[in-house]
Formats: C-alpha cells, structure tokens, sequence
C-alpha cells in the first residue's frame, strides 16, 4: 500500500527573482509613485489609495511596506535628499573653486532630477509643507541644512584662496546662492522641465562672471599706467 501512494515533490519557486529582489523593487515603486503624488497633491492631499493606484498596487500592498503617510514621506524624503542634494554635495566638493563646485552641484543635481522625475518637485514641496506642517520640517532643514552648509564651506574656501575678496560678505553670499539654487528647482519641478539643462547652461555662465575675481586695484593701476 505504502508503494503505491505518490510521492509528493518539494515545491519549486519556478523561474523569476527571488523574493528579496521583488520586494525590493516592489518598495521601489512604492516610493516613486508617492513622489510622484506627494508633489503633485501635496502631504494632506495624498492618499495610500492615490499612491496605490500610482504605483499599480493594491493599498494592502503599500501597508505591508508603510504603516502610515507619515512613515512614508519620511522615507520619500530622504530617499530624495541622498539622491539629489548628498550626491550633488559630493559631486561638487571634487573641484578646486567656488564656481566650479557650485556649477558642478547644479549639473549633479539637474542629472538626478532627469534620472529621478519629480526629485524637484518634491524637494520644493517638502520646503513648501514644512511651512504649513512644522512637524514635518526636519526633511527640510535636512536638504537645506546640508546645502547651506556645503556652500558656506565653498565660499569660505574661495576668500581663503584669494577667488573671492577678503571682504565679501560669506553669509549673505551663502544665501543668495540658496536663493538661486532652490529657484531653479522650482522652475525645473513646476514650470517648465524641459529647459532644465538649457537654464542651468546659462546658469553656469551667469555664475562665471558674477562669482570671478576682483582684479587687483594695484595691478590695474599699474597695467593702466604702462
């Protein structure tokens, strides 16, 4: 009789990727569409039913991942703060003047967003929420904190070195630089993202000239009196 009974097989996976690597690109998708619906709709009008259907899941599925919108757009935002402005930091601190660190922070951070659909749009809106939520401020003072700080060390370095005057104002040069990076943000992320890499183009040449070196008034002097 025992002969005669089937012999069960050990169940086979079949082909495809193994758990961990669906799973993985399963929370991908989660946080792609939540960018994609947190910038568009902003934090209070964003749903998991929004970011379900965004994302082509089921709102269980999100659940599984996220236990609520909070712990979502946490990790929405520094997932986008390390892809965009960490990686734009690190790019940067490479070159040797405050011109070509902040040009090359602008070019990083415009390839992110070409490789990453709404990184911008999102960043802006999390600076926007931070206003209306302040609970929700510390992704923003994140990408803002590490951006100023960054670029007070570029133009620290730059008077050091003698690029900039002795007495240029470093505080308010780090603020205007702030100004016109998240500037371009919000163009790149609202108004018009097609002309990303023309604007930031001009950008760097805009920046060339305004940022270049004071000719030196005793060598000026001297050039005009030959």
């Amino acid at each position: 009789m025992w002969h005669n009974l089937p012999v069960v097989q050990p169940a086979s996976r079949g082909p495809g990727r193994p758990p961990a690597a669906k799973a993985a690109e399963t929370r991908k998708r989660i946080l792609r569409a939540a960018r994609e619906v947190f910038s568009e709709r902003g934090y209070d009008a964003a749903t998991f039913q929004a970011i379900a259907i965004r994302a082509d899941l089921t709102r269980p599925a999100i659940n599984h991942y996220f236990s609520n919108k909070r712990e979502l757009y946490s990790e929405v935002t520094r997932e986008t703060n390390e892809v965009v402005v960490a990686a734009s930091i690190q790019r940067a601190r490479r070159e040797t003047t405050l011109v070509a660190r902040v040009s090359a922070f602008i070019d990083a951070a415009t390839q992110a967003e070409i490789e990453n659909r709404t990184a911008s749009a999102f960043l802006i809106t999390v600076a926007l929420e931070s206003q209306r939520h302040p609970d929700l401020a510390d992704g923003e003072a994140a990408s803002v904190r590490s951006t100023r700080e960054f670029l007070s060390w570029a133009v620290d370095e730059a008077i050091k070195s003698g690029e900039l005057a002795a007495d240029t104002d470093a505080d308010a040069l780090t603020s205007t630089l702030i100004a016109v990076l998240l500037g371009v943000g919000f163009y790149a992320g609202f108004v018009a993202k097609h002309e990303l890499e023309t604007v930031t183009r001009q950008l760097d040449q805009l920046l060339a000239g305004g940022l270049a070196p004071r000719p030196n008034k005793g060598s000026d002097v001297a050039h005009r009196t030959i």
